[in-house]
Order: C-alpha cells, then sequence, then structure tokens
C-alpha cells in the first residue's frame, strides 16, 4: 500500500519567490526533497511533522498556528503529518537564495 501524497497548491510563481499551500491528510507525506531555496514556513493549524532525513533519522516538529520558521536551502527530508487531523501550512521559497546561484 503505498503512502497518501500531501497535496501542494502553488499561489505564487515569480522570479523571486514560491508561495504553495501544503495539504497534508493524517499520515500523507510530501516525497522525499531537497529544498533548493531558502524558505520559510506559516503553519495555518496546529500539527506535528515527522521529518525523515536523508540516512534515515527521524526528528518530529510540531507546529503552531501563525507561527512562521525558516530554513537554508539544502534540507533534504520527507515531511509526514504525524497527527490525527488534516495539517495545512503555506511555503514560501525564496528564490533568490537558490544553491549554486551567482549574483
Amino acid at each position: 500500500m503505498s503512502q497518501a501524497k500531501a497535496t501542494p497548491t502553488v499561489q505564487i510563481d515569480n522570479n523571486h519567490l514560491r508561495v504553495t499551500e501544503w495539504r497534508f491528510a493524517p499520515g500523507a507525506a510530501t516525497g522525499y526533497h531537497r529544498h533548493e531555496h531558502d524558505y520559510v514556513v506559516v503553519p495555518a493549524r496546529d500539527g506535528e511533522l515527522k521529518l525523515i532525513g536523508p540516512t534515515g533519522e527521524v526528528s518530529f516538529a510540531k507546529l503552531q498556528l501563525g507561527k512562521s520558521y525558516f530554513r537554508n536551502a539544502g534540507v533534504e527530508h520527507d515531511v509526514v503529518n504525524n497527527g490525527p487531523g488534516e495539517m495545512v501550512f503555506i511555503e514560501i521559497e525564496l528564490k533568490d537564495t537558490a544553491i549554486g546561484k551567482t549574483v
């Protein structure tokens, strides 16, 4: 049985940034990925995410409605909704910070 996929909806995508709403049913996951840009996450609900890193290490992150956090480009993980209800957050990727980009 395959794992349910989180649903991304791109709201803005221009030369400077991409804004995506992510919706996760309980147990749904993004799939393993690497962030090519610095990014900000803005939780739209309280919840808990399970983060699975490149070597299989597992950590957990508690998200709080409206309490944003920032991460640098290069983060690699699969993100899974570890809570009993739907999880929703907005991800803002800063394209001007792309890995390998020269100014």
